[in-house]
């Protein structure tokens, strides 16, 4: 893996290492320079948005986190080294624990995101939040019904 994929995965698995400690505002903070589709025919969001929605759907449990582990996996990321952009398509399972809820998968789907490089650094540019595919009990976890 080339170090601009390295970099590109490393920012995938941060994602998913800020939501699961429950530090939304550090989720945000990866979105701050892209756009985010949240749902299909509706105007795309920014950071501000998406923590605010982050915020008031994602529940936390005395612990600070929503007691989950985001596992993202097969990345196929796509890289433009002269445009200074990149693309990557993955997928993620949402494994939950809490008390009534064993351990257990509660979601999965796939995240198409892009990227592009800024003085050196990479960073999201555009995330499609819409391709949510599998819902398990997702009443531990959200505070508003599942997508789709």
């Amino acid at each position: 893996m080339t170090h601009s994929a390295v970099d590109i995965a490393n920012l995938l698995y941060r994602y998913a290492e800020r939501l699961d400690a429950g530090d939304l505002p550090g989720v945000a903070e990866l979105f701050r320079h892209a756009r985010i589709k949240t749902q299909e025919g509706a105007p795309t969001i920014g950071a501000d948005e998406l923590l605010a929605l982050f915020d008031a759907s994602v529940k936390r449990y005395p612990c600070g986190t929503p007691r989950t582990k985001h596992v993202v996996t097969n990345p196929i990321i796509e890289i433009d080294e002269t445009a200074h952009r990149a693309t990557a398509r993955s997928y993620y399972t949402v494994l939950q624990a809490v008390d009534g809820l064993a351990l257990q998968p509660i979601a999965a789907g796939r995240y198409h995101d892009a990227f592009e490089r800024v003085d050196g650094v990479w960073r999201f540019a555009f995330r499609d939040y819409t391709l949510f595919d599998f819902a398990g009990d997702l009443r531990h976890h959200l505070n508003v019904p599942a997508p789709g």
